[in-house]
């Protein structure tokens, strides 16, 4: 009986081993660098975004601390209106100028307002799952920075309360329309004429002015605080990120 032996082909004989841990190597080896790679990408990425918000948020604070050194020399002047206000309510009425008084209500009834830059605080926050903010203190000085903001906020607002239960009454009801119109036109008041004013009258609003001027000089102690947490925020940003500005 005739036996027929099939040929041996060279793409059926058995491999190495070797071939095999060789090629399993290579594999390994591209997979971990598309991996490094990816990572090298997003570290790159992450960094450039973390450099373009924080370059984003010292603009913001430059614009803030500008504000605030703005509204701090305002309030500083109305402070000193209020003292003087205070101290000539004390004369009695008829040892009064009543066209200074008129001035200086007029000159009290006044407020620097200061508006925070959030934009890139804001954006910062949604990030902060990013590791070049998750590893740093820049939450900690957001948070002082927002807190002393809402304190500065609250006591602006208390400010608008003041004028509008203390010095709008008081000036509805003694000042004539004429000189209440030109005051508050950056004139002086035309006349020293004023209605229905009493002793009684000077000396609620003396007391009310107490109330004001310890309002007024909260306003100048929270804005310190919120121009120190800018410049302390504003300087660890510059030193940590190097941002872009």
């Amino acid at each position: 009986m005739e036996v027929h032996h099939h040929p041996r082909l060279d793409h059926q004989e058995a491999r190495p081993w070797k071939e095999y841990l060789l090629e399993g190597l290579m594999i390994f080896i591209a997979v971990m660098l598309g991996f490094l790679a990816e990572n090298i990408r997003e570290v790159i990425t992450n960094n450039e975004h973390a450099r373009e918000l924080t370059g984003q948020l010292v603009r913001d604070l430059k614009v803030d601390t500008s504000q605030l050194n703005a509204v701090y020399k305002g309030e500083t002047a109305i402070v000193k209106t209020n003292d003087t206000l205070f101290r000539l309510l004390q004369q009695p009425m008829d040892k009064i100028d009543m066209r200074k008084l008129q001035q200086l209500i007029v000159d009290s009834h006044s407020l620097w307002i200061f508006h925070p830059s959030m934009g890139a605080i804001g954006a910062i926050k949604n990030e902060l799952h990013l590791k070049q903010f998750a590893n740093s203190k820049i939450i900690s000085f957001i948070a002082n920075y927002e807190r002393h903001a809402e304190l500065l906020r609250t006591i602006q607002d208390i400010t608008l309360q003041y004028q509008r239960n203390y010095f709008d009454p008081f000036m509805a009801q003694h000042f004539t329309p004429a000189n209440m119109d030109s005051a508050f036109g950056d004139k002086p008041a035309l006349t020293a004429q004023m209605r229905n004013l009493t002793q009684a009258d000077l000396t609620l609003l003396a007391a009310q002015m107490v109330l004001i001027r310890i309002n007024t000089r909260e306003l100048l102690r929270d804005n310190k605080y919120v121009a120190d947490d800018a410049v302390n925020m504003l300087n660890y940003v510059k030193e940590r990120y190097h941002p872009k500005e």
